[in-house]
């Protein structure tokens, strides 16, 4: 069973990434914006990300050209009423999730599949308001979807086999490895990575050593390609923090209990590489521990070391 073409609504990093494989997997790929704004902008941020791949010689010029020239890029969801298959990639409000699942059941084809990106909320819980919930799933990718491996896909009990089949078609189009998990808050890999998080910063939270020494310990001692610290940041500090709590409002575990530390950061938009500090100040080059953690001040570097973009 072979997928064609896919949607993709939500022009996040999550969003440009699927789309950005997808495209160059040979799909017919057509990228929703689901917020006001330029759409183009989404377009031209898919481009530099594949002029870099040329640059560092891990994709061919005339690759890249295949794949934009299958990219559309657009603010219409009716553009997507003739694809195979749809993902989800939009803010993890459970609401906002299920009045437009609902709204794309009436603009696409009755066979196309749904899939949302979360891994936090229930699939089932997702698709409440759909008629047929026969061809809804969870497909989770990950971050950065050009780089990581693995996509978990999550059916729930009403889910047709027709959609599990073609979900996993489309992930081995995208040259990924699946795994089947069921539909539960967490799949696999966030279950036992989220409590991993949390300790990494429940040490720093407690003195036990500075980020750089917790991130380099867990690298060289764990052989971990990122720390926890640092990967945090990575992810966003806010999706760690809505993460943790999902997943405790759902097992009642303390282990998914955030620490005050994340929440402090989050609250102050202190989110991580994206907001220019969480953990780390990244308005330093390398990044420096974050001056936030223990008290309100302004971020500052070494004299001798530069501004990031200098």
């Amino acid at each position: 069973m072979s997928v064609q073409s896919i949607g993709i609504i939500g022009t996040g990093l999550m969003g440009r990434g699927i789309a950005e494989v997808a495209a160059l997997a040979g799909l017919r790929t057509t990228l929703v914006k689901y917020t006001p704004g330029d759409a183009d902008k989404s377009r031209r941020a898919i481009a530099a990300s594949l002029d870099k791949a040329v640059a560092r010689g891990k994709l061919d010029g005339e690759r890249r050209d295949l794949a934009l020239s299958l990219l559309t890029v657009t603010a219409e969801r009716e553009s997507l009423r003739h694809t195979d298959f749809v993902v989800e990639s939009v803010v993890e409000d459970l609401d906002v999730k299920r009045d437009l699942f609902a709204d794309l059941e009436r603009r696409v084809d009755t066979d196309t599949v749904l899939a949302t990106n979360t891994s936090s909320l229930r699939v089932g819980q997702v698709g409440a308001l759909l008629r047929r919930v026969d061809r809804l799933l969870g497909l989770h990718f990950f971050s950065p979807v050009p780089a990581m491996k693995l996509v978990e896909i999550a059916p729930t009990r009403e889910t047709a086999p027709f959609a599990v089949e073609k979900a996993r078609a489309l992930v081995q189009a995208l040259g990924k490895t699946e795994v089947l998990v069921g539909d539960s808050s967490g799949y696999i890999v966030n279950r036992l990575l989220v409590p991993y998080l949390l300790d990494g910063i429940a040490a720093l939270e407690s003195g036990l050593a500075a980020p750089s020494d917790i991130d380099t310990a867990m690298r060289l001692g764990c052989g971990h390609p990122m720390g926890p610290l640092a990967l945090s940041d990575l992810i966003g500090l806010d999706v760690v923090y809505a993460m943790a709590r999902t997943l405790y409002r759902e097992h009642h575990d303390r282990r998914y209990s955030p620490p005050a530390l994340l929440r402090r950061l989050v609250l102050a938009n202190q989110l991580g590489k994206k907001s220019g500090a969480g953990i780390y100040d990244y308005s330093c080059d390398p990044p420096i521990a974050n001056p936030n953690l223990r008290a309100p001040a302004p971020p500052q570097c070494e004299p001798d070391e530069p501004r990031a973009g200098a």
